[in-house]
């Protein structure tokens, strides 16, 4: 068993930093597709502790940090946010990623007035568009249908490709409303994990054959053909 790696640096694209941090864990858990949220703790003075340590790796080398969780971003300890705070500031990074679920839409706003020192962009665990898909097969829990409400309180998205009933025309329109509606979108692979959805191999060739090669290098675009491509994670 490998220790989790919670911090790395994301040096093409959009060049950041990225820190994998721990919260009490995700208040949703209905995700078919998802055993992300075992990595949490009710103890917010222990994940204080290990988040204090993983922050303390940041170095500001590009002014932007994105911070991700098993969960949502209001999962995080207080503690844990005041320091995501002071970090930045001493650092001097402008930018900071977050993500919340949809769920948590109505609370963005305080957010990003507690963090007005920064530039804030939040993202989206949205993973396709299309809503039967999304709602009746991943449980997702976003019972919204219009890309324009979905998408109001948020800045970025992630999609999940490569699930039996994609299509390469069902994984290019979500690309192309994906980059209408967002600023950035980050396109993650199924990879087998414990939950009882599995990748398709078959929709997977065909999103590597005939989009990959297309979005490979659109700077809007972040693809993760693994899930730890960004250097964090087990």
């Amino acid at each position: 068993m490998f220790a989790m790696e919670r911090y790395s640096v994301i040096n093409e694209k959009r060049k950041r930093e990225i820190v994998l941090l721990r919260g009490s864990g995700c208040v949703y858990k209905k995700c078919t597709f998802c055993d992300y949220y075992t990595d949490s703790s009710k103890d917010d003075e222990e994940n204080f502790k290990l988040n204090r340590e993983v922050l303390s790796r940041v170095t500001g080398e590009y002014g932007d940090l994105e911070v991700i969780n098993s969960g949502s971003v209001f999962e995080l300890d207080q503690k844990t946010l005041e320091l995501i705070k002071e970090v930045c500031l001493e650092k001097r990074i402008t930018t900071i990623h977050f993500e919340a679920h949809y769920l948590y839409k109505d609370k963005i706003a305080d957010l990003r007035k507690s963090f007005s020192d920064f530039q804030l962009k939040m993202k989206l665990g949205l993973e396709t568009f299309d809503y039967d898909l999304r709602e009746n097969k991943l449980k997702k829990g976003i019972a919204e249908k219009a890309p324009e409400i979905i998408s109001k309180e948020f800045d970025e998205a992630n999609f999940l490709f490569g699930i039996s009933g994609q299509t390469v025309e069902t994984m290019e329109k979500d690309i192309q409303l994906g980059l209408k509606y967002f600023e950035r979108i980050c396109l993650n692979i199924m990879c087998e994990n414990s939950s009882s959805v599995l990748p398709d191999n078959s929709v997977i060739k065909a999103f590597k054959d005939k989009l990959y090669p297309i979005y490979k290098d659109d700077s809007r675009i972040d693809i993760l053909i693994s899930n730890t491509d960004f250097g964090v994670g087990d």
